[in-house]
């Protein structure tokens, strides 16, 4: 067995297979950019080495200075994680004649099923299920056109070196075939350096359904049973589960013979995922293989009770597989939530900065213990107080739960997103929410197409109805009732003159354009209990008997509603407002202030302020590299016409304009780092 193993990656990955080490009792080795100096899985290698500068082809893509650190600080072995070199044919083949063992497949078997064009033309000679296609290089935009046309609308447009949604567009006539083409082109150069395009028939309603197969030198392969990973935004994938809510055990079983028998036919060693699409009649069709660890792979440790980073690292040290196909398991429902520094309400755009606050939910399974079952863990590379990069991919991390079922792992995983609190950031929490209450997610009745159809128009606060909006009244007025006893309870107050605790209050929730709205809410019946103090508070003739334990000023609040549990967010200070209260529960989030009845009255006659108009100006809505200003100052442009690319989170991101008008000034030029509603343009 090795004893000290290199980690060619960043981020919770790298962190992941650190915990994996460290039980194996396997010293580790991280490597970091600049932006990643103080990053989580440097702190936590026993060493550390710097190999470039921030932009990951500076740094995490370059295999002569992550080979030389190995050599320098003597790792055997080198993790590659996903992404960036993991499914590199060339890296993996330098590392094997440098001596140094790579824990994935072997180069032959990436050169065959990483390739997305040859891993087909290898698939149907094995006999498995594919997607009618064109399966060699395109030459241009107008071959493309004429392909798809061949083909027949609508296609997929696939870079063949793509993941992880770069470099992949879905094309319903000619135009977007040619520019969905150069689109796929430009990302896949730039994010693999492989502009490589192919193009196959989009399977309409379809399932994205994955089978993890597990491979060993000894000719042994099996499969862990298949991950549900239909979710997705953008072709990323938003939610996982394991098992799928859909498929038979008849389909589960000739899915997963179909991916040992594919690889099988590459001689397959390490973990690896064959991806499938099925149609609504459970006919499944060979997509891809990725031959490397999938960011989803806790779902199958949850259900199987398996470490698949341990398994990589013992087959990659020669072992043989301690398990047959029929000692595998699957016990219970395992679901995913990757979460992403994006704002969801501003079209999903990224979002960097620092961690003001990163408090997880607390954790009852962890990474690298798949003895422990039925409970949360979250697999992070962050930590409070440090930075979200520009560079790099938007998950920041992966919160995973463990359900005696479906219903069961809903649940939990509803209440532990209400758990996580993060500051300084947007995330994709509440969109995340909003999913897991939808009634069709919650029956299983959904496709990949399930974002797009049910949120075409983006994604708002109006797509998070609360179950019961007063609770959250309720809530604003018992936590404020907390604020006020604590208030009446200082000492030095002058006698006669103590504050004074009253019952009855207005809950203003403050609404969008000065829209407020006011609730009558009495809060009575104040009891203290050690640490427990209960409430009952009646607003709109509901009783919500309300009780916590919570520290006054923790954002995290747990407790009982009427005898129901319940875990929430409140803070004070919302929108720099030292009145109001910011209360977030089940993705629903209101900004109330609590006054007394006089107060809401004399708040009624305050004017309203509106904010400056800004439709003159053209704002960078996230930071990011101005890598293109597409007009000139004088410029007519119309409704829809590029104005501005910019890339942030290895995403090009194209601003349009929202009406006609005329560019005045160019504010910011290319090549420029911008800031979050920074002006790159004016208009006159």
């Amino acid at each position: 067995m090795f004893t000290k193993i290199l980690i060619a990656n960043r981020g919770e990955i790298a962190c992941r297979v650190i915990a994996t080490a460290k039980k194996m009792g396997i010293a580790t080795v991280a490597v970091y950019s600049d932006a990643d100096k103080e990053a989580r899985h440097v702190l936590l290698a026993d060493e550390a080495v710097r190999i470039g500068t921030a932009p990951s082809r500076d740094s995490y893509l370059l295999a002569d200075k992550i080979i030389a650190a190995a050599k320098q600080t003597g790792a055997q072995a080198i993790h590659p994680g996903y992404g960036f070199l993991s499914e590199n044919e060339a890296f993996a083949r330098r590392c094997e004649e440098e001596g140094i063992a790579f824990i994935g497949p072997k180069a032959h078997s990436i050169a065959a099923m990483g390739d997305k064009i040859a891993s087909k033309k290898l698939a149907l000679a094995a006999q498995v299920n594919t997607i009618p296609g064109y399966n060699d290089a395109i030459a241009g935009p107008e071959q493309a056109v004429e392909i798809a046309k061949g083909i027949g609308y609508p296609v997929m447009i696939k870079a063949s070196a793509g993941g992880g949604g770069k470099g992949l567009r879905v094309a319903f006539n000619d135009k977007e075939a040619f520019e969905g083409f150069t689109a796929c082109q430009n990302e896949a150069r730039n994010s693999f350096g492989d502009d490589r395009i192919f193009i196959e028939k989009f399977v309409q309603e379809p399932r994205h359904i994955e089978i993890q197969v597990l491979g060993d030198s000894h000719g042994n392969v099996i499969y862990l049973n298949e991950r549900e990973c239909s979710i997705q935004r953008r072709h990323q994938k938003v939610i996982e589960e394991a098992p799928s809510p859909f498929i038979s055990d008849a389909t589960r079983k000739a899915m997963g013979e179909q991916a040992v028998q594919l690889a099988k036919a590459v001689k397959y060693q390490s973990a690896g995922t064959v991806e499938f699409v099925v149609g609504k009649d459970q006919d499944f069709y060979f997509l891809e293989m990725n031959t490397r660890l999938q960011v989803e792979h806790p779902v199958t440790e949850c259900i199987t009770g398996l470490d698949l980073v341990e398994l990589m690292i013992r087959v990659a040290a020669g072992e043989e597989l301690p398990l047959a196909q029929e000692d595998v398991k699957r016990e219970g429902w395992a679901m995913e939530c990757r979460i992403n520094a994006e704002d969801p309400f501003r079209s999903f755009l990224p979002s960097t900065g620092r961690l003001v606050r990163f408090q997880p939910p607390e954790e009852s399974m962890f990474q690298a213990d798949p003895s422990k079952k039925y409970g949360v863990r979250v697999d992070t590379g962050v930590y409070e107080g440090g930075e979200i990069p520009m560079h790099y991919d938007s998950m920041i991390a992966k919160l995973i739960v463990h359900g005696t079922d479906r219903n069961d792992a809903i649940t939990k995983m509803r209440a532990a997103l209400n758990g996580f609190v993060i500051r300084g950031i947007s995330t994709n929490i509440p969109f995340q929410a909003a999913l897991l209450a939808h009634p069709k997610f919650v029956s299983g009745d959904f496709n990949t197409g399930f974002i797009a159809e049910n949120y075409a128009h983006g994604f708002a606060a109006e797509d998070v109805p609360h179950e019961d909006p007063l609770f959250m009244v309720a809530l604003a007025a018992y936590m404020n009732r907390r604020y006020r006893a604590r208030a009446s309870g200082i000492s030095g107050q002058l006698s006669g003159h103590e504050v004074r605790v009253g019952e009855q209050y207005v809950v203003v929730t403050l609404g969008h354009e000065g829209q407020n709205t006011q609730q009558e809410v009495s809060v009575t019946d104040f009891a203290v209990e050690g640490a427990l103090l209960s409430s009952s508070v009646l607003v709109g003739g509901k009783c919500y008997q309300i009780s916590s334990t919570a520290t006054l000023g923790q954002i995290r609040v747990q407790g009982q509603c009427n005898g129901m549990g319940f875990t929430a967010q409140i803070e004070r200070g919302a929108n720099k407002n030292p009145l109001a209260l910011r209360v977030a529960h089940n993705g629903t989030q209101i900004e109330a202030m609590v006054l007394s009845p006089l107060g809401a009255r004399l708040y009624q006659l305050m004017p309203y302020k509106a904010p400056p108009d800004m439709s003159k100006f053209l704002l960078s809505p996230m930071p990011g590299l101005l890598v293109d200003v597409a007009v000139q100052e004088g410029q007519t442009v119309q409704a829809g016409e590029k104005l501005a690319v910019i890339e942030a989170m290895k995403m090009e991101n194209v601003l349009l304009a929202s009406q006609n008008g005329v560019v005045g000034k160019i504010v910011a030029g290319k090549g420029e780092s911008l800031a979050v509603d920074q002006v790159i343009m004016e208009f006159v």
